[in-house]
């Protein structure tokens, strides 16, 4: 175990640094611990069996996460495009597979396996890009979601499928029906009395340890009537999904589910045959880049189904079409019940573990050579009419809207500017009159009513875009007011500095009227309260143009801030006592 602590903890954080994930890192680790790397341990087939209870766990976790009204509000997105994804993805893979050798039944659960994303490796890469909020973003997380529901009853069901598979129960198929149903039914009422009581205890120990033996011993229940361990995991996952001490377990089981899932990849990756690669790496690459190039295929279909564009459609492709972590864990069942045979399975986890590593470099051919091959040409701005203006609104985010609600609704005349084609879609959908344009462009904004206009509001929120737009709009129309939004200080300063005086930083009141509503349901008097919120508004704004006037000095501005700080604590105390006229 130690050996495994210590390779974990050199590989893993060397992998992420890297970009390629910590799966990857414990895949790699095994690697080299294994019979085919420094041969450290050569009972792999008896790791795999203590670090199956990862999986066991890690279904617990996605059915806590599983709500049922979650799923019923995506129903749409989960069910139609990651259905038909996994049914493209299973149908090519499957006929492929079937092919290459294997016989129907065991093509299609291996198409199924291969046809299936890693979640982990598609949210990363997804997120450190900032793309989780696109239309393939959101696309991928749906297509990832209805994989991590399908995967259940397919483990369940491989055990009735393969003779041999899993453990043989004397007992009748009926049964397991029957013990599923008793626990869907009576599971509900059965689990919330028991972490009622566990939780009046404030015991965290037995809080945890009923976790686990609820988990586990469920699970042990699927087994004992044929069918899968984690079939039982994830019916326990489900039932506390909508109840009040869901995050509790969650925390409470992700320190085992962490080191047994990272226990099964490392037992996975010690199955790696590097003998493979280097005796026939023709053979491998070409059944990768078939692989990659099946998978890629039914996922760009998949988007052209429902009717994504070209661009949307390659993009949701290569953010997941790399193997999936279940496909280790369905293959892994195949070899140990002797289904799938040695170089098979050999080959299959070889395939999926090079496909998760090169996510990273697809990624980058698709951004840096693809994108700019298959750029679609922009967008003309709008032709925008001169309504002569009173105020020109430039971003219509969420700081833009509320301001021409109001302008609106004053019967103030406005025009505005939105640069992000998206958006200006959704706005005019719901009935907004807004124009697609650059508010930096100076034949826009003459265009737009600049030169007799008032005021301008500077709604943008690109910190850069913003200031760009600041010093164009003041350089060219100096008799324009601009109001202008501030995300941070710092975005603040930039402004001040180019001649901007008027501006709110957008949290700054949102997070005024918070602390009031807090204050007042704590049962503070309203005139205090209000006294208090005045004093460190009036505090901050000072302070505010004092680390303006210090920003160039980094030691005086944060020995301005300690002292503005410590100030305003003691301005405050002054006020409490003074509340009480014995202590003033």
């Amino acid at each position: 175990m130690l050996i495994f602590l210590l390779a974990a903890v050199v590989a893993v954080p060397f992998a992420k640094k890297i970009g390629l994930g910590s799966i990857l890192g414990y895949l790699i680790a095994g690697a080299i611990l294994g019979p085919f790397g420094a041969q450290l341990f050569s009972n792999v087939s008896g790791l795999m069996h203590l670090s199956e209870f990862g999986v066991v766990f890690l279904l617990f976790v996605i059915g806590l996460e599983l709500k049922p009204a979650r799923l019923w509000v995506m129903r749409k997105s989960v069910f139609g495009i990651g259905g038909t994804q996994v049914l493209l993805g299973t149908l090519v893979l499957s006929a492929a597979s079937f092919a290459l050798g294997l016989d129907l039944k065991l093509s299609l659960i291996v198409g199924f396996a291969l046809s299936l994303s890693s979640t982990a490796f598609a949210l990363q890469y997804l997120g450190e890009r900032k793309q989780l909020t696109t239309e393939y973003g959101r696309s991928a997380f749906a297509v990832l979601l209805f994989q991590d529901v399908a995967v259940i009853p397919v483990l369940a069901i491989l055990p009735l499928l393969f003779v041999g598979l899993g453990t043989e129960s004397a007992l009748p198929p009926w049964v397991g029906i029957l013990v599923v149903i008793a626990i869907l039914t009576l599971g509900r009422h059965v689990t919330r009395p028991i972490f009622r009581m566990i939780a009046s205890s404030r015991s965290r120990e037995v809080f945890t340890s009923v976790t686990l033996l609820m988990v586990l011993g469920v699970a042990a229940l699927m087994q004992t009537v044929g069918l899968s361990m984690a079939l039982g995991s994830f019916l326990v996952g489900v039932l506390l999904s909508d109840s009040e001490y869901r995050h509790e377990l969650e925390t409470d089981i992700e320190p085992f589910k962490g080191l047994l899932m990272g226990l099964f990849f490392m037992s996975v990756g010690m199955m790696i045959n590097t003998e493979l690669l280097v005796e026939n790496p023709l053979r491998i690459f070409g059944l990768l880049l078939l692989y990659l190039v099946l998978k890629f295929s039914s996922l760009f279909l998949t988007g052209k189904i429902f009717r994504f564009s070209n661009e949307t459609s390659r993009h949701l492709s290569f953010s997941i079409v790399q193997g999936s972590e279940f496909a280790f864990v369905i293959v892994s069942l195949l070899l140990q019940g002797n289904i799938l045979g040695g170089e098979t399975a050999d080959t299959v986890i070889l395939m999926i573990s090079l496909s998760m590593a090169m996510t990273p470099l697809l990624g980058i051919f698709n951004d840096r050579v693809l994108s700019k091959a298959f750029q679609s040409p922009p967008k003309p701005f709008d032709e925008i009419d001169d309504e002569h203006p009173l105020v020109i609104v430039a971003g219509l985010g969420r700081v833009g809207q509320i301001v021409t609600r109001i302008l609106r609704i004053k019967d103030i005349p406005f025009t505005a500017l939105e640069q992000d084609p998206e958006q200006v879609e959704t706005l005019r959908r719901f009935g907004n009159k807004v124009y697609y344009g650059d508010a930096s462009r100076i034949d826009l904004l003459e265009k737009a009513g600049a030169p007799n206009a008032k005021y301008f509001i500077l709604a943008i929120d690109d910190v850069e875009s913003s200031v760009h737009t600041a010093e164009v709009v003041k350089q060219t129309y100096p008799h324009l007011k601009i109001i202008a939004r501030a995300r941070n200080r710092n975005h603040a300063f930039r402004l001040k500095d180019i001649g901007v005086h008027l501006m709110e930083r957008e949290t700054f009141w949102s997070s005024i009227q918070m602390t009031r509503a807090l204050l007042m349901d704590w049962g503070e008097d309203e005139k205090m309260v209000d006294k208090t919120l005045n004093v460190f508004t009036k505090h901050d704004l000072e302070m505010l143009e004092g680390q303006y006037q210090r920003q160039n000095d980094r030691e005086e501005l944060i020995s301005y801030s300690k002292q503005a700080g410590q100030q305003l604590v003691e301005v405050m105390r002054d006020d409490k006592k003074c509340a009480d006229p014995s202590k003033c």
